[in-house]
């Protein structure tokens, strides 16, 4: 009798575990449609009203076909305690920053910027006419890590490690997939970010660290999240996971998502603008350094 307690207990406990390491649909979310900058219109959904989702403070998607809606671009403007990574599918622009950083943008690159003390730069389309589309993240930075000295990274799209096989493309900016591995070896956050093409009807099977949030932003198609039945998921809409361990995508259509995952930092997050500290009196002082000209240290 004791004997089969303890072999359906166990039996039991397997099924608890089972079922927390599976990764399920934890919100569906679809963006807004708003512009930024000198009125670049893009659809964002994390950082509205705000919604963070630590340790990421923002997803934009920008993406025309109409020179209206981008060739304004984003002047001069600064940054203080974050990271943005921008990553490029159609179009052209030019980066300029206040370290000295400058380059011509091209589609498939990634500019992975680390805005410390403060940094101030621009983003302008290089193009008059075309398509133009792409995404930029926002990442916190911890507390420790906030008034370090601002660094640029250019990720040529030729650098970046692709995964190709019969059902799907994976293009690695950061973590690992397979044998490909991403850019940074060693960040805070341990972020995965992947660019990911997957065939109709196959599946997209990998397992992410437990200890982090991560998200699926789909570009494109139709796709299925998990073993658990969830609202249609389809073109340019925001799903965040559960924490877990075994995520499963199926496309339903050809589709093309981003999938990101990074470890939470779990601190308190004040902001104004384009600064992003702990504290206001933080936020405050990065205006007054920003209006008294000494914001570049």
């Amino acid at each position: 009798m004791s004997n089969s307690v303890c072999l359906n207990g166990l039996a039991y406990k397997k099924d608890y575990m089972k079922k927390i390491l599976e990764i399920e649909v934890e919100k569906i979310i679809k963006p807004i449609t708003t512009s930024d900058g000198a009125g670049v219109k893009l659809k964002r959904s994390i950082g509205v009203e705000p919604n963070y989702f630590d340790p990421f403070l923002m997803l934009d998607e920008f993406g025309s076909e109409n020179k209206d809606d981008y060739v304004a671009g984003f002047p001069a403007h600064p940054h203080r305690g974050i990271e943005t990574v921008t990553y490029m599918l159609a179009g052209d622009f030019k980066h300029k920053d206040s370290t000295g950083g400058e380059g011509k943008m091209k589609a498939g690159d990634v500019q992975w910027m680390k805005t410390g003390s403060g940094i101030i730069h621009s983003e302008m389309p290089v193009m008059k006419e075309g398509k133009l589309h792409g995404f930029q993240l926002w990442i916190n930075m911890p507390a420790k890590l906030k008034m370090n000295k601002p660094q640029y990274y250019y990720i040529d799209k030729e650098k970046i490690n692709v995964h190709n096989d019969e059902e799907k493309s994976v293009k690695v900016i950061a973590g690992n997939f397979e044998n490909s591995k991403g850019f940074f070896e060693q960040h805070n956050i341990e972020p995965i970010y992947f660019d990911i093409s997957l065939n109709k009807n196959k599946k997209f099977n990998f397992n992410l660290p437990s200890t982090h949030n991560s998200f699926i932003y789909l570009v494109e198609g139709e796709i299925k999240i998990g073993n658990k039945s969830h609202e249609k998921i389809k073109d340019s809409t925001l799903i965040l996971l559960t924490n877990g361990e075994e995520l499963k995508v199926e496309a339903i259509t050809r589709s093309k998502f981003l999938l990101v995952s990074g470890k939470p930092i779990g601190e308190q997050i004040a902001r104004g603008g384009p600064f992003v500290m702990n504290t206001k009196a933080e936020i405050l002082e990065a205006m007054n350094d920003y209006h008294r000209g000494t914001f570049v240290k």
